[in-house]
């Protein structure tokens, strides 16, 4: 059995392949848009070659690929008897939310050359139907945003690829773009001093030096994060006793820019000093800018 976790996002054209496979490069994972199927078992045979260290892979295929729907069975079934493990996530929506989207974003349908935009769409859907039907995954993205459908990949993942501990998940987050659905802790950090206001911070993040040095000079800052780094501590050994497998702490300031950011990485470097099964996010750090 190879070690190395492969997961390949397929689906409709316009159903979120682009927001799913920055979620799971968000998560940790090497990840390829539009990879031809017939270079998958070279760059594999690359990787066991070079002794990479990599072990989480995330590969968009789909029909901008000409060949891919004759290919791909063979090369699937051929990976599988040497011992690859991966899994094909399917994303779909339904036509009237596919119309709306390509309507707004005015991108071009990989099957409207010869057809009109609904025929195109219809066409995909009945060849991808064979994908459809082995895929491990669907998921319907039709009454998703961007921001839940990030969240709902980052949840699939954390399932998906299974850890020796309790996977703790750390996401920052701007309440304006909504609550994290799938958080088990949330907290509200728009308490605190911010950056925003000060003209040579606004257009930085919670990630530059800048922002971190200004965020901790507050005591405030200082005594939330020690109460709260004593509250985790003492509840993440209860939540692992009672079988929990992962955990996922949402850190929220106003835009998910500036604030939460700051928190949530002093978060995340305290807690990664006693599990390496830690993962960080900014899910809108890009958005408020």
């Amino acid at each position: 059995m190879k070690n190395i976790k492969i997961i390949i996002i397929t689906g409709l054209s316009g159903s979120g392949k682009s927001t799913a496979i920055d979620a799971l490069e968000d998560a940790g994972f090497f990840c390829i848009d539009n990879l031809p199927v017939i270079l998958l078992p070279k760059f594999l045979e690359l990787r066991t070659e070079t002794g990479s260290e990599i072990t989480k892979l995330a590969f968009v295929m789909d029909l901008r690929e000409r060949d891919f729907l004759q290919r791909y069975p063979d090369i699937f079934t051929k990976l599988k008897e040497e011992g690859y493990l991966f899994e094909i996530l399917f994303l779909e929506a339904s036509t009237e939310t596919l119309l709306r989207r390509y309507s707004q974003t005015r991108r071009k349908h990989p099957l409207s050359e010869k057809k009109g935009l609904l025929e195109g769409i219809q066409a995909e859907r009945e060849e991808l139907k064979g994908l459809r039907e082995i895929a491990d995954h669907i998921i319907d993205t039709s009454n998703y945003n961007v921001h839940e459908l990030k969240e709902i990949i980052l949840n699939y993942v954390i399932k998906a690829v299974p850890a020796k501990g309790m996977k703790i998940y750390i996401l920052s987050f701007g309440f304006k773009y909504g609550t994290p659905h799938d958080a088990d802790l949330v907290i509200d950090v728009r308490f605190l001093p911010n950056p925003y206001f000060v003209q040579e911070l606004k257009n930085l993040d919670g990630t530059s030096p800048m922002v971190k040095k200004y965020m901790n000079k507050w005591k405030e800052t200082h005594s939330f994060l020690k109460k709260y780094l004593d509250l985790l501590n003492y509840l993440i050994p209860l939540y692992e006793k009672e079988g929990k497998s992962s955990l996922t702490i949402a850190v929220g300031c106003t835009a998910g820019t500036h604030r939460s950011v700051s928190i949530a990485d002093n978060i995340f470097q305290e807690l990664k000093k006693t599990t390496s099964f830690i993962t960080l996010t900014h899910r809108d750090i890009q958005l408020d800018r």
